[in-house]
């Protein structure tokens, strides 16, 4: 048996030698996963002796995180927009960047509190299901090509209490019959797959090797989804309504002139927290 302090020493040591980055949060994180304790609680009493079966429950998912396994998919724990999401192998984990997308959607819509949104490529639903918590007499749909990601998304529905007014669709983009066409939707927002295929493998192995490859590939120079919403989406907008898009931090010119071309105004670009190109939004007239 071995003490809290010691398995937390011996968990950062086998991240640290496996190149996991952050080893020791990491290593402190599912430690507080397993046992359930706080960090105050740690200070006060690491010398006590973990339980024979937590501490062969850490040191499997160490083994799993040495293996870079994201952390969040051991966890089914992510945090987006200040709220918790399940999310799995089957989904991107939510990232802080995109939370600069959902700001802006907020922000391009302070005035309105009943919109109907459409959410293209929701993955985990993290972007839709914000928008309406913080939004609260308004609705959406979530699309997704996979149906591994729309059991997550589901989850996630009923588990912020939102069963009511968010829809999940099945659809390879807009061929859902069930997607309701002629301006029907205030707000069409997108974190579409943007990475070009040949950029994959030369990606960090927790993405390359863990992420779903459907979630990442935006084709051959990795504007195709941004191509088919800008022109495909137009249907599905009110007159005054607003598309926005995370997009890649090389992308921002390309995917203003896509939307600009396609008929929107007020086309803009916005940075994330890095200074880096992140979001481009637009309005429909």
């Amino acid at each position: 048996m071995s003490s809290f302090a010691e398995l937390l020493k011996k968990g950062t040591k086998i991240l640290e030698g496996s190149g996991i980055r952050e080893a020791g949060l990491d290593a402190w994180l599912l430690l507080e996963y397993v046992t359930g304790k706080n960090r105050a609680w740690y200070f006060a009493y690491s010398d006590e002796m973990a339980d024979p079966e937590q501490e062969n429950r850490y040191l499997e998912l160490i083994q799993k995180r040495s293996s870079h396994i994201p952390l969040q998919h051991l966890t089914h724990q992510a945090f987006f927009m200040g709220y918790e999401f399940y999310v799995d192998e089957y989904v991107l984990v939510p990232r802080q960047d995109t939370e600069v997308l959902v700001e802006t959607a907020l922000e391009v819509a302070k005035d309105q509190n009943d919109l109907r949104i459409l959410d293209m490529c929701t993955g985990s639903g993290c972007i839709l299901l914000s928008l309406l918590l913080e939004k609260q007499g308004s609705t959406g749909t979530g699309v997704d090509v996979s149906q591994e990601a729309l059991k997550v998304a589901g989850k996630n529905k009923i588990q912020l209490g939102l069963d009511g007014r968010a829809e999940l669709l099945q659809s390879d983009l807009f061929s859902a019959k069930e997607l309701e066409e002629d301006g029907q939707y205030d707000i069409l927002i997108s974190n579409p797959p943007y990475i070009p295929t040949k950029e994959i493998d030369t990606l960090m192995e927790e993405v390359k090797s863990h992420d779903p490859r459907l979630a990442l590939d935006g084709h051959e120079d990795g504007l195709y989804f941004y191509r088919r919403i800008c022109t495909e989406g137009r249907a599905y907008l009110k007159k005054g309504g607003w598309l926005l898009f995370e997009i890649g931090c090389d992308q921002g010119k390309d995917v203003a002139n896509l939307m600009e071309n396609a008929g929107f105004s007020q086309v803009q670009i916005r940075k994330d927290l890095s200074g880096l190109d992140r979001v481009v939004f637009g309005k429909w007239q």
